[in-house]
Formats: C-alpha cells, sequence, structure tokens
C-alpha cells in the first residue's frame, strides 16, 4: 500500500479536525446524569427544529487590568435564522418581557404585524446599535427588497450585560463579528457556553453563556418539535435549582455572594406547530415558567424578554391575493406549553454546564459549575439518574 505524501496526509488531519472536535466535545447536562422530563429532539438543540440555524463570533483577548477601549475582551454576538439564510419568507412571531430591564429592538412593529422578518440576534448591552445597522446591512447584501420594492428592516437585536468580565465599554463588537454569526450558521449541533454572545456572561454567579434544548411531542399530540436557546446571564448563587435540587445552597459561593438579583436572559422559542402571532406569544410567556425552574424571581435589575416563531405557514407574508392559513387550535396547545417550559429549563442547565471558569477585566474570575460536584448533589437528593 503506498503511504500518502506529507501533505496529503497532513491536509487529510486538518479536514477531519472538525469532526474530531464533535466527538471530544464536553458533556452536557444529561451525560452528567441530570434528569429532565420529555424527549428531546435528534441533537436536542433548537435547531432540531427543521431550518432553524444558529452560528457564533466569539471575541476573546487580552488579560489583566481594565483599559477601555483595549481590553480585556470577553463578549461576542450570537445569531438564530428562522429559515437559514433565505430571508424571503418571514416567519410568525410574538415576545414577552417578564421583566423590562434590558433590550430587544424591532418588537413594536413585531407586535404590530405578527412577524419577524430577520434572524434573531444576541449580543452585550452596548453593542445593540453597532449589530442591528449590521443585520440591516446583510439583509441589504443578501435579500430582496420587500413586496413594495423598498429596502428596509427593523431588526431584532437583543441584549444581556458582561461588564463583570468584559470592556464592555470599548465597543469591541464590530460589523464584521454580526456577519461571522451571520454566515456561520448552521443547523445540527450548538456549540454552548463561552461562544458568541454569551462569552462573557455570568448566571447564578457561576460561568453562564448560551445553552439549547429541544423537545418532540408525541404523535398523537401532533409530533411538533420545540426548541430553545438561552442566554443566561441573571439570577444569584443561592436561588440556583437543578432537577429540584437546592444546588446553589449546596455550593456555596465562598465570597461576596451578592444581595440582589441582576443581570439577564434572552430566551429564543422555535416551533414548526402551526400557531399564529397571538399564539406565539402565549408559547413565549411559557419560558418564564422554565426560568423559574431553575430559581429565577426576574428580580429588578434583570431583563427577562423571550421572543417566539413558528416556522409553518409559509408565504404567509406574500402580499398578493389572500392567503390561506393553518393553525393549531388553542385547546391543543397544552403539550407545546409543557415542551417550552422543559426546554428552557435544560437549555439553562446545558449553558451552566457547558460553559468554563472565565478570567476577564482587573482579574475578575468567575467560576464554571462544577460538574463532579454537582453529580454529587444530585445523588444526595437522589436525583442523579447514573
Amino acid at each position: 500500500m503506498t503511504k500518502p505524501a506529507a501533505g496529503v496526509l497532513a491536509a487529510a488531519v486538518a479536514a477531519a479536525l472538525p469532526v474530531l472536535a464533535f466527538a471530544a466535545e464536553k458533556p452536557r447536562a444529561r451525560d452528567l446524569g441530570v434528569p429532565f422530563e420529555g424527549t428531546p429532539g435528534a441533537v436536542n438543540a433548537i435547531t432540531d427544529v427543521k431550518g432553524v440555524e444558529v452560528g457564533h463570533s466569539t471575541i476573546v483577548k487580552g488579560e489583566g487590568k481594565l483599559v477601555v477601549g483595549q481590553g480585556p475582551v470577553r463578549t461576542g454576538v450570537t445569531a438564530v435564522l428562522p429559515r437559514g439564510k433565505s430571508l424571503a419568507d418571514p416567519v410568525f412571531a410574538g415576545w414577552f418581557s417578564l421583566n423590562g430591564n434590558g433590550e430587544m429592538t424591532g418588537t413594536t412593529w413585531l407586535e404590530e404585524s405578527g412577524f419577524l422578518e430577520g434572524p434573531v440576534m444576541i449580543t452585550n448591552t452596548h453593542s445593540v446599535g453597532v449589530v442591528r445597522d449590521a443585520v440591516i446591512a446583510w439583509r441589504v447584501k443578501n435579500g430582496p427588497p420587500d413586496a413594495s420594492g423598498y429596502w428596509w428592516s427593523l431588526p431584532v437585536v437583543a441584549e444581556t450585560y458582561d461588564g463583570w468580565l468584559n470592556d464592555v465599554n470599548g465597543f469591541h463588537v464590530k460589523a464584521e463579528n454580526a456577519f461571522e454569526a451571520l454566515s456561520s450558521a448552521t443547523s445540527g449541533r450548538v456549540a454552548e457556553g463561552n461562544v458568541g454572545g454569551g462569552t462573557g456572561m455570568v448566571c447564578h454567579e457561576f460561568k453562564g453563556g448560551i445553552g439549547t434544548s429541544s423537545r418532540v411531542l408525541e404523535a398523537k399530540e401532533g409530533g411538533y418539535t420545540v426548541g430553545v436557546l438561552v442566554q443566561c446571564n441573571y439570577g444569584l448563587r443561592s436561588q440556583l435549582r437543578i432537577a429540584g435540587v437546592p444546588v446553589g445552597l449546596e455550593i456555596p459561593k465562598p465570597v461576596d455572594p451578592k444581595d440582589d438579583e441582576s443581570g439577564s436572559i434572552i430566551i429564543v422559542v422555535a416551533t414548526d406547530a402551526p400557531l399564529l402571532p397571538h399564539q406565539m406569544k402565549r408559547l413565549a410567556r411559557r419560558a418564564a415558567l422554565g426560568i423559574g425552574r431553575t430559581g429565577s424571581v426576574a428580580g429588578n435589575g434583570s431583563g427577562d424578554i423571550f421572543i417566539a416563531f413558528s416556522t409553518a405557514n409559509t408565504g404567509a407574508w406574500d402580499p398578493k391575493g389572500t392567503r390561506s392559513l393553518t393553525m393549531l387550535p388553542n385547546d391543543r396547545m397544552g403539550p407545546l406549553f409543557t415542551a417550552t417550559v422543559q426546554a428552557t429549563e435544560e437549555s439553562v442547565v446545558n449553558a451552566l454546564v457547558a460553559a468554563e471558569t472565565m478570567v476577564g477585566i482587573d482579574g475578575h474570575k468567575v467560576e464554571a459549575l462544577p460538574h463532579d460536584r454537582l453529580r454529587e448533589v444530585l445523588r444526595k437528593y437522589n436525583r442523579l439518574l447514573r
């Protein structure tokens, strides 16, 4: 057998690296034995809803003392695309604010029209503007004008605050980071933890960030899929509950516990169930019950803002003639509510499990949730699956 040339072998190894990286990726909450209700989809992610894609742009630079404009930088952008790169077919959507100390742009038109016309972008508090403008530029370049022939857009861009770890006033997120998140968006498995908009986030005083999960309904319930993605940056250590267990009390913070809940969480809910805009708002509200399971009380300083969309009813946006729509009756929405609550809860725990300890500005350090201690606590309360 002829041996391949060194260059050919190197190229083959390089090509295999993405596959190897996935094979060696760190465990998720279920892998640690955390019990959850419901049946997840193929990759247990928002991308289990057919057509949905997710992309990230992660910025980690520098260390040491904060010098505004120079770093250290621990931030990024996350993009959720309801129909992938296709921009010609907006989706029915609704949104809900559990506590409004935060921002999600584009929601007044979403409320008025009932449509989400582009991606959902998530970043840090002081980068909403640049990401919003970048999405407009991306849409102009990659999609057609609207039916009237005009180029205009009111993008949906949401935020949580990463100023404990990141030089948030240095404005390090640029248009090219939004472009990277959009262009890199794919279906399949979704990177979690310290990635994209979640790079510098803190959740229940552990390292937080991006998390995702999904649920598939039984055939008798329609067989629909619900997927959730969170950027979690909220909560006190003492509040944290996982699988009903007071994990935060069992793993107390050794120094300087916070007195008041602050931070925020952005939640994106996707489904292929045929729901109309008022029903999407109903679904978005149920995400609140999911974070309630993990211990959130939606404190005064927290921005808890949720958006939900349906990939069903393709072509509903077409302005010509009349549209024939399919709607699931309200009386059949119960299983979708349950799926949303379950997937939201698991998404938060997946974010905590995936996140890694991070040191940011001025040496601020946020520890990751320790996997071994989590398993010990769950075992103590007879909640560990294995």
